[in-house]
């Protein structure tokens, strides 16, 4: 049994990096394919603005010349700048239930990172906090989401076998959609728009939207969550290409904005129609009939997924989140969608965690995110 690993580099190797894990789970009724697309701007220098301040490279495993693993290897250098700490991150990360392979391909990252003067290597993380983060290890037989990742139940084991330990977790949450407003968040809402001297921003269509707040809503971003785990604050580039890429595609009635009396931005929140039955259908592409399936799941739709939502620092705390919360229940009654997935919080974010509590809820997922200090290979070298 021979394994070999090579670094992808061309056009073609890329295409090869992205479909490993079509493979991997073809039969897995709980993954949720990316966009095929999507993965190629996002690993392609010149297409995404991250890749202009971080340093990526991506290797394939081989196991008798058969496609066995993958990974990423990637260093943020603004997330070195801004948290001080030495800290590379692997992504993208899939492979077959073999130790070995799984061996390979980290230690092939851990020396590049080690060459490159890191200290320690962590993840899964992409190249920044809009990309997918995490290892799965509760709620292997739930349907996954568009926004995160699943894997097989043996990634865990394997890491924690190669001296990878727990640096952070994210919790999911299914919450149920009631049929009706519920009273204490309607009292709680007007309360803190009265208080506040808030209201929420009711846009004619989302062009207006956009040209109002596009930029506002992800400086609003940076401000939220500056101090979370591993964030690094978008840059002028990234905010506009996140314009460009997500918001034009956004319904109004799953996205709300909370103005002060300044009309400047209090609190945003964002959510989407489930794609993940129609990523499953279309395999990650949009021809011939991924548009169909797609436009399909956003028209018609049960179940919807909770992407973030960001409250003005000095405002946090204030009940800005019941009110975001309290806009969406209405829509989402009178658009007939009875379940939402929280996608991952941080576990110790109890603010989050605790709007929640005026709905039937359950935690039927959690990830991880895993560390190793790299001191083994003896002292770093910077360079290639």
């Amino acid at each position: 049994m021979s394994i070999t690993i090579k670094e992808m580099k061309s056009k073609t190797d890329l295409k090869r990096f992205i479909k490993f894990p079509f493979s991997l789970y073809k039969d897995n009724d709980f993954w949720v394919p990316p966009l095929f697309m999507d993965e190629i701007n996002t690993l392609t220098p010149g297409k995404n603005a991250a890749l202009e301040f971080c340093d990526a490279a991506y290797w394939m495993a081989f196991k008798d010349g058969k496609p066995a693993g993958r990974i990423a290897g990637i260093i943020n250098n603004r997330f070195i700048e801004q948290w001080g700490s030495k800290q590379a991150r692997f992504g993208w990360f899939d492979v077959i239930d073999d130790i070995d392979v799984t061996k390979a391909l980290l230690e092939t990252v851990e020396q590049w990172a080690v060459r490159k003067g890191m200290d320690a290597l962590h993840g899964p993380l992409g190249f920044t906090d809009m990309d997918k983060e995490g290892v799965l290890v509760e709620g292997f037989n739930e349907l996954g989401t568009f926004a995160t990742i699943y894997n097989h139940p043996y990634y865990a084991r394997h890491l924690e076998e190669l001296g990878y330990v727990k640096d952070t977790d994210w919790v999911e949450y299914e919450i149920t959609v009631p049929q009706e407003p519920v009273e204490k968040l309607e009292r709680l809402t007007d309360i803190v728009l009265k208080k506040n001297r808030l209201t929420i921003f009711k846009p004619k269509n989302k062009k207006e939207l956009v040209k109002r707040y596009g930029h506002e809503l992800f400086t609003l971003i940076n401000d939220a969550y500056g101090h979370l785990y591993g964030f690094v604050t978008l840059t002028e580039k990234q905010i506009n290409q996140y314009i460009d890429q997500y918001l034009g595609f956004l319904r109004l009635d799953y996205i709300c904005v909370v103005i002060d009396e300044e009309e400047k931005v209090a609190g945003v929140g964002i959510t989407m129609p489930s794609l993940s039955k129609a990523m499953q259908r279309c395999r990650g592409r949009l021809f011939p009939r991924g548009v169909f399936d797609i436009l399909r799941a956003i028209k018609k739709v049960d179940l919807v997924d909770l992407y973030l939502v960001a409250v003005r620092h000095e405002l946090q705390g204030k009940g800005v989140n019941a009110v975001l919360i309290n806009t969406f229940l209405h829509n989402f009654i009178r658009l007939g969608i009875t379940k939402a997935e929280s996608n991952p919080e941080l576990e110790e974010n109890a603010n989050v965690q605790g709007q929640w509590r005026f709905f039937p809820h359950r935690q039927h997922k959690r990830r991880r995110c895993y560390i190793k200090h790299l001191r083994h290979y003896g002292d770093p070298v910077k360079g290639e």
